[in-house]
């Protein structure tokens, strides 16, 4: 059984560059729940295959850049 690799993941930073009025819910949420709210906010998130879900729900709103470890 293969082991999980116990690195840490990288991280991800995020900067949300369009408002998210007339956006769905689940988009709004969803920029909520990566600790996004206003336009050039930005969050730092670790590169998980859950944050690239999220990212891919709201990719037309956010601009994304590797931060490194």
């Amino acid at each position: 059984m293969p082991r999980k690799s116990t690195r840490s993941p990288g991280t991800l930073r995020v900067t949300q560059r369009k408002s998210a009025i007339g956006s769905k819910q689940n988009q709004k949420r969803t920029l909520k729940a990566m600790g996004l709210g206003r336009v050039d906010q930005v969050a730092e998130l670790p590169d998980l295959p859950q944050t690239r879900g999220m990212i891919f729900r709201v990719r037309h709103l956010v601009e994304v850049e590797e931060a490194g470890k």
